[in-house]
């Protein structure tokens, strides 16, 4: 009777252990992040044209310089034929010249650096054949010179130190070029200056939603294989996507962002992520390209697809009500932003937001 018992003893420890297993195995199957879907290669379709490679795009964090500052052919290739400087957000300073001026002497000329403090600073050359203003070039001939600073940026407005400097920079170039430039007065413009910086202030939008995972956390590669089904693309920057903008060479629409430790571990997609953000920098996008519009579809989209829920910085849930405010602030700051001749995505709000 003893054997009986100690075998039914056994059958029942066993039996509590296949549960404990069983158990645990469920738990840790639920926890751990989801994975993404296995891809199957793309069939083969005759004639069909091929896959164009996607735009190399820039890290959507990196400043943003004006592109005036790009030298040589690749300057060429972007510059406006406008000018780049413009009273509107810059303090110019023109320098006649008594006699035209080569591009590879103003070349040699320029100061080494292209910053007073923290704005840019920037010389422009007018060509003495086309007559347009733009960066010296080599073997171009100019009849004229103007040198900018920028006003103010996101670290602020331009101070009187900076505009020291600039008149420092201004003038090197000048006498190395045989030209005389002419400052405007530094108060007037430092107080053009700190006006556009508290308009600045008071219209910049910086938007993100948090996407939170509800129940399972997410492997870098499920969240990648979601918004890459959204037309995202993966970034110069580990942990980052952006949705690309319809032109070329434009800042990304939106941005897509998880932790980077996550995206560069040895083992990416057993990297558990409960929480993504989207974000949008409002003035560097074309408002052309319904920027909003195409967040507050990502968003839905990605909560719904990859079961999370959408929250604002407080971690309070964001209703369809509360999207819908936001967007309609937002048309407004538009509104704003082209009355001042500084429309969403134009070279002037890009250059004064960043």
């Amino acid at each position: 009777m003893s054997s009986s018992l100690q075998v039914g003893m056994a059958v029942a420890g066993g039996v509590v252990l296949a549960c404990v297993v069983a158990y645990n195995a469920w738990k840790t199957q639920k926890s751990a992040p989801k994975l993404p879907e296995p891809q199957q290669p793309p069939a083969a379709t005759e004639g069909a044209p091929p896959i164009a490679d996607s735009p190399g795009l820039p890290g959507d964090s990196e400043r943003l310089e004006p592109q005036f500052f790009l030298p040589g052919k690749e300057a060429a290739a972007l510059l406006d034929k406008k000018p780049a400087l413009d009273a509107l957000i810059d303090v110019i300073a023109p320098i006649p010249l008594e006699a035209l001026v080569s591009g590879d002497l103003a070349l040699a000329s320029m100061p080494p650096t292209r910053r007073v403090g923290s704005k840019p600073f920037a010389v422009e050359g007018q060509n003495a054949t086309t007559l347009t203003w733009e960066w010296p070039q080599p073997g171009q001939r100019y009849q004229a010179f103007q040198a900018g600073v920028q006003l103010a940026n996101r670290t602020g407005a331009l101070n009187e130190i900076e505009f020291s400097e600039f008149v420092i920079k201004t003038q090197s170039f000048a006498d190395a070029v045989g030209g005389e430039p002419d400052f405007p007065d530094m108060l007037g413009e430092v107080a053009r200056a700190r006006e556009l910086d508290d308009f600045a202030s008071q219209h910049d939008a910086q938007i993100s939603f948090t996407l939170r995972a509800l129940s399972a956390a997410w492997s870098p590669g499920y969240v990648q294989q979601h918004a890459q089904r959204l037309g995202f693309v993966p970034a110069s920057i580990a942990g980052r996507m952006v949705l690309p903008a319809s032109q070329a060479g434009l800042p990304g629409v939106l941005s897509l962002a998880f932790d980077p430790r996550a995206a560069l571990a040895d083992d990416p997609l057993q990297s558990a992520l409960h929480e993504v953000t989207l974000s949008l920098d409002a003035p560097q996008v074309n408002r052309a390209e319904q920027p909003f519009v195409r967040m507050r579809e990502s968003a839905l989209a990605l909560a719904s697809r990859m079961e999370g829920t959408i929250i604002d910085d407080a971690g309070h849930a964001i209703s369809l009500d509360g999207l819908d405010t936001i967007g309609a602030s937002l048309e407004q700051l538009y509104d704003v932003l082209d009355a001042r001749d500084l429309s969403a995505g134009s070279p002037l709000a890009r250059r004064l937001f960043s």
